[in-house]
C-alpha cells in the first residue's frame, strides 16, 4: 500500500465501528430479541453432586395457570442415540453431557428440569415450587484426594499436545550447583462474563428455527443441534451478533441451547431460556490444578535440568486436557527437561478453556519458580531470564517464525526503571508500605484456522464483507472493516462487515487468539479476489490506463485503482462499476494455514510483564500500583483495540493474583461463592497505572497478515509478576493463588 494513502487503515487506531450501537443500546444480545409468541423457560438445578432422581412431582406445577410444560428425563422425546451426535467441535474425549437424558446426577447444579410458562416470572416461581426426590450418593470433588490417582490423558481435545521429554532431567539436576523444588497451586476459576448465557429460539410457521444464542461459534452450535434433533442446516439458523464477554465459556454449546430448542420443537412456539448468575457456575471452568516444579542451574546461572508435573481435575464423563507444562520446555533454554501431565476424574462438570487455557496456569508456576531459582543462584530475575533465553522451540526442535522477546525485555525494563531495583527483599518502602518489583514472561501459540468470507460491492461504491466469525468484545467488526477497506482502498465508512450468522461463510469458533489471523486472512483474500474482478472490468473501459496491467501491478487507494509504479495512471472505482452496468459484483474465498510453514517453524507470541506492588505490613493488603506489559505479537492491526485487549488481560491477571477463586464446599460438592458478591473481581479502585506497549515484529511465515493475536498472551506473566513483586516487598513466597491477606500476615 502506498504511503500517501489515506485508506491505509491497518496498524492505525480507529474506534470501534460497532461502538455507537453498544453504547446506545441498539446492539441486541441473545436474550433480547423480540420474537412472536414467546414463552419462557426456567432451569431447575440439582442440589446434590452425585446420585439419581427418584421422582419429579410436576402435577402441582402444571396446574398453575400459564404453565405450559415441565420437561425432564421422564418425558423428553427420543433423541439422537450416539455420543458423536452430542459432540461439538471443541469436545474432549469421552461422553458429552446430555441434558435431561436420564435419572443420573453427575454434578452439583446439573439441570434436572425445565419449566416453561407464558411469562418469565411465572416460570421462575413454578420452578421454585417444583419438588424433586433424590437418592444421594457419595461424591468426590477434591483434587487433593487424587494426588496419587492421576493418569495421563488418553485422547486430548483439539490443540492438546502431549508433553515432550528430553534426555535425563535427573542427571542435569544432579549436576546443578543451585536447585529448587516447590509445589504451586491454582484453584478453580469461573469465567463470569457480564452477559449470562441465554438463547431465544424463534419458531417460524413453517417449523424452521432461528436461534439467537450466546456463543463464540455459531456453526459449532448449529451442527450440535442439527445432529441431536435431526434438523437440516436450513431448518436451524444460529445467530450471535454481539456477546457480553465469553473468555472461552462460549466455545462449547451450553445447556440453555439444548433446552430452548427442545422446548420450541415440542411446544411449536418460540421459547427463551436464560441462566441465573448462580447457574453460570454449573458448567465449564478453569480447573483446579496442582503443580510441582524442580529446576537446577550451573555456577553461571544456566539451567541444567527442569522437571514440571501438573495434575488437574476433569469430569467423570469427559477427559478435558490443557497444555499446562509444555511451556516449560519452550520458553527457556534447558538441555534436560521432563514434563509430566495428568488428569483425575471428579464429580464436577467438565472444565472448559478459559483465557490462555493451560498457559495461564502453567506459566504462573514456571515464572514464580524462575524467580525463586534466580534468587537461589544470586542473579537478578531479569538477567536470569536473559541467560536462559531460548533461541528455538526445544519441544518441536524448530526455529521460531519470529521472536522479539529480548527486545521486549529491553523495552519493558527501560520503561519500568528495572535497573533501579535492589535485589534484597524488604529493601524498598513508601511510608508504612513495603514496595516490591517483580517480572515474569509468557508465550502463546500463534494459530490459524481455515475460514471463509464473501465480499459484495455495489454500484454506489459500498462494500459488504461477511463471515460467520464471532464478536465477544475483541473488536472483530472493526479490524475486519479495516482490512477490507485497506485492501480495496475504500474509506471505512463505505465498508460494512457482517458476522455471527450461519447463513454466512463458515468461520472457526472465536478462541485461541486465532480469529484475526484466520478470518482476517480470509477477508483479505476475498477482497483481493473481488479486486481482480474489478480490474478486469476497468480494463474494458474506453482508453483504460490499466489495459495491460496485471493484478500485482496495481493498487487500490483512495477509491481508485492505479498503477503502483505510475500512480497518476488510475481509474475511479465507482466509475468502473457504473460503466460496467453491473449492479453489484461478488467474490468469495477462504484462507487456511500453510502446512509447510507449520512444520518448519514454531509460531508464537511473547510478552514480558513488570509489576510494582505496595503491601501494608500491618494489614497484609496488597495494591498493584504499576504494571508495564510489553507484547511481541507480530503485526498489530488496531493499536486501540489491541491495547484494550491487553489492558483487560492485565486486570484479569490482577484478579487472578489477588482475588479470583471459586471455592468448593466438598461436603456438598457445590461451589459456595457462586455470585458477584463473593466471587471477587477487581473494581476501578483496585486498578492503578497500566502501560501497554508493542514491539515491532515482522513475521512473513505465520499467516498472510503477519498477525499473531493478543487475547491470550497479554494475560500471561501478570499473576506471576505480582507474586514475585510480593516476595520482593515482603520476603514471603506465596505459591498458591490467590494471595489472600492471611497468607502474608
Amino acid at each position: 500500500m502506498s504511503t500517501d494513502s489515506n485508506t491505509n487503515f491497518v496498524g492505525k487506531a480507529p474506534s470501534r465501528v460497532e461502538g455507537p450501537k453498544k453504547v446506545t443500546g441498539a446492539a441486541k444480545y441473545s436474550a433480547e430479541f423480540d420474537v412472536p409468541d414467546l414463552a419462557y423457560g426456567y432451569v431447575v438445578s440439582s442440589p446434590i453432586a452425585k446420585g439419581k432422581i427418584k421422582k419429579i412431582h410436576a402435577d402441582k406445577v402444571l396446574s398453575l395457570p400459564g404453565v405450559l410444560h415441565v420437561f425432564s428425563h421422564e418425558n423428553v422425546p427420543s433423541l439422537a442415540w450416539f455420543d458423536r451426535n452430542y459432540k461439538d467441535d471443541i469436545a474432549p474425549g469421552g461422553s458429552p453431557f446430555r441434558p435431561l437424558h436420564d435419572d443420573q446426577i453427575k454434578f452439583s447444579m446439573q439441570p434436572v428440569a425445565l419449566v416453561v410458562a407464558e411469562t418469565f416470572e411465572l416460570a421462575r416461581y413454578a420452578a421454585s415450587v417444583l419438588t424433586v426426590d433424590y437418592e444421594q450418593q457419595k461424591h468426590e470433588t477434591d483434587i487433593e484426594s487424587k494426588r496419587n490417582d492421576g493418569s495421563e490423558p488418553g485422547r486430548g481435545k483439539t490443540g492438546y499436545m502431549p508433553p515432550a521429554r528430553r534426555e535425563d532431567a535427573d542427571k542435569g539436576l544432579d549436576q546443578a550447583e543451585h536447585r529448587i523444588r516447590h509445589e504451586y497451586i491454582h484453584g478453580a476459576q469461573h469465567h463470569n462474563p457480564m452477559e449470562m448465557f441465554g438463547a431465544t429460539v424463534h419458531y417460524h410457521p413453517d417449523g424452521k428455527l432461528t436461534v439467537y444464542d450466546k456463543t463464540q461459534g455459531v456453526y459449532n452450535c448449529q451442527q450440535y443441534i442439527t445432529k441431536i434433533f435431526g434438523l437440516s442446516k436450513d431448518e436451524a439458523r444460529v445467530v450471535n451478533l454481539y456477546m457480553g464477554g465469553g473468555f472461552g465459556s462460549g466455545l462449547r454449546p451450553q445447556y440453555e441451547l439444548f433446552l430452548s430448542v427442545l422446548a420450541a420443537l415440542e411446544l411449536k412456539r418460540s421459547v427463551r431460556v436464560t441462566l441465573t448468575r448462580q447457574q453460570m457456575f454449573s458448567f465449564g471452568h478453569r480447573p483446579h490444578t496442582l503443580q510441582t516444579l524442580e529446576m537446577g542451574t550451573g555456577p553461571d546461572g544456566a539451567l541444567l535440568g527442569l522437571k514440571h508435573y501438573a495434575l488437574h481435575e476433569t469430569s467423570r464423563f469427559e477427559e478435558y486436557t490443557e497444555n499446562v507444562v509444555n511451556w516449560s520446555g519452550m520458553l527457556y533454554q534447558c538441555p534436560r527437561t521432563y514434563l509430566s501431565y495428568e488428569v483425575a476424574p471428579l464429580d464436577v462438570y467438565t472444565p472448559i478453556d478459559m483465557r490462555a487455557p493451560g498457559a495461564a496456569t502453567g506459566s504462573f508456576a514456571l515464572e514464580v519458580a524462575m524467580d525463586e531459582m534466580a534468587y537461589e543462584a544470586g542473579l537478578d530475575p531479569l538477567e536470569f531470564r536473559r541467560r536462559n533465553y531460548a533461541e528455538e522451540d526445544q519441544n518441536k526442535k524448530a526455529p521460531f517464525s519470529s521472536k522479539k522477546l529480548r527486545e521486549a525485555y529491553d523495552e519493558g525494563a527501560r520503561r519500568f526503571g528495572w535497573d533501579k531495583r535492589p535485589m534484597e527483599p524488604r529493601s524498598m518502602r513508601e511510608g508504612n508500605k513495603l514496595v516490591g518489583w517483580g517480572v515474569a514472561g509468557g508465550v502463546w501459540d500463534a494459530s490459524m484456522q481455515k475460514a471463509a468470507a464473501k465480499a459484495t460491492i455495489t454500484a454506489d461504491g459500498k462494500l459488504t464483507v461477511a463471515s460467520a466469525a464471532g464478536e465477544n468484545g475483541t473488536g472483530t467488526y472493526t479490524i475486519m472493516t479495516q482490512i477490507a477497506a485497506e485492501t480495496l482502498g475504500l474509506p471505512m465508512e463505505a465498508v460494512t462487515f457482517k458476522l455471527g450468522d450461519t447463513t454466512l461463510p463458515e468461520a472457526p469458533v472465536q478462541g485461541g487468539s486465532w480469529t484475526a489471523a484466520s478470518v482476517g486472512s480470509a477477508v483479505k483474500s476475498t477482497c483481493e479476489a473481488l479486486g481482480e474482478k474489478l480490474l478486469k472490468l476497468a480494463q474494458k473501459m474506453d482508453d483504460s490506463p490499466l489495459q495491460d496491467a496485471k493484478f500485482e501491478d496495481v493498487e487500490f487507494v483512495n477509491g481508485h485503482i492505479r498503477l503502483r509504479k505510475e500512480p497518476e495512471q488510475s481509474v475511479i472505482l465507482r466509475d468502473v462499476l457504473q460503466v460496467s452496468g453491473e449492479r453489484e459484483i461478488e467474490a468469495d474465498s477462504s484462507a487456511m494455514p500453510n502446512p509447510l510453514n507449520m512444520q518448519k517453524y514454531s509460531m508464537h507470541s511473547h510478552n514480558v510483564v513488570f509489576a510494582e506492588v505496595k503491601v501494608d505490613e500491618e494489614l497484609g493488603t496488597v495494591h498493584v500500583s504499576r504494571v508495564v506489559n510489553v507484547v511481541a505479537a507480530g503485526r498489530i492491526l488496531n493499536q486501540k483495540t489491541a491495547r484494550s485487549q491487553v489492558l483487560g488481560s492485565v486486570v484479569w491477571g490482577i484478579s487472578m493474583a489477588l482475588m479470583e477463586e471459586t471455592v468448593m464446599d466438598h461436603r456438598y460438592g457445590r461451589y459456595m461463592n457462586h455470585n458477584y458478591a463473593e466471587y471477587h473481581v477487581p473494581t476501578n479502585a483496585d486498578i492503578r497505572d497500566i502501560e501497554v506497549h508493542f514491539v515491532e515484529e515482522e513475521d512473513p511465515h505465520v499467516n498472510p497478515l503477519g498477525v499473531k493475536g493478543i487475547g491470550e498472551v497479554g494475560l500471561l506473566g501478570v499473576a506471576a509478576a505480582i507474586t514475585n513483586a510480593v516476595y520482593h516487598a515482603t520476603g514471603k513466597r506465596v505459591r498458591a493463588l490467590p494471595i489472600y491477606i492471611d497468607k502474608l500476615l
